[in-house]
C-alpha cells in the first residue's frame, strides 16, 4: 500500500521538510479514502484527516531514536549512539499546519 510514500526517517531521508510530511500525508489519504481529489461535501473532513495525518507523522519522527548508526559519524548523538530524528522540524503545533489545497 502507498508504494509512493518514501521513508522520512533520518538518515534514509536527512532533510525531511514539512511539504515532504504533508505529501506523504496527503497520499495515505488519497489511499484510503480512494479520492484523488474529493467532493466538495467531503473536502473538510479529507483535509481534517491529512492534517491528523501530519502531526501523527511529525510525532512519530520527533520521537524516534536511531540507535547504532554505522560509521560512528554520531550526528546529533548524545555519546550513546542514540539520534533522535527531526529536531531540526519539532513537534509542537504542527497539528495546526496550513491546509495546501493539493
Amino acid at each position: 500500500m502507498c508504494r509512493s510514500i518514501k521513508t522520512l526517517r533520518p538518515p534514509a531521508t536527512p532533510d525531511v521538510t514539512e511539504d515532504d510530511i504533508r505529501a506523504a500525508a496527503l497520499q495515505y489519504i488519497r489511499k484510503v479514502s480512494g479520492f484523488r481529489a474529493p467532493a466538495e461535501h467531503n473536502r473538510e473532513v479529507f483535509e481534517q484527516a491529512v492534517d491528523a495525518v501530519t502531526a501523527a507523522t511529525h510525532d512519530l519522527l520527533a520521537g524516534l531514536h536511531i540507535r547504532g548508526r554505522s560509521g560512528g559519524h554520531g550526528h546529533g548523538d548524545g555519546g550513546d549512539g542514540t539520534v533522535q530524528a527531526l529536531g531540526a522540524l519539532g513537534a509542537s503545533g504542527n497539528s495546526s499546519s496550513a491546509r495546501t489545497g493539493k
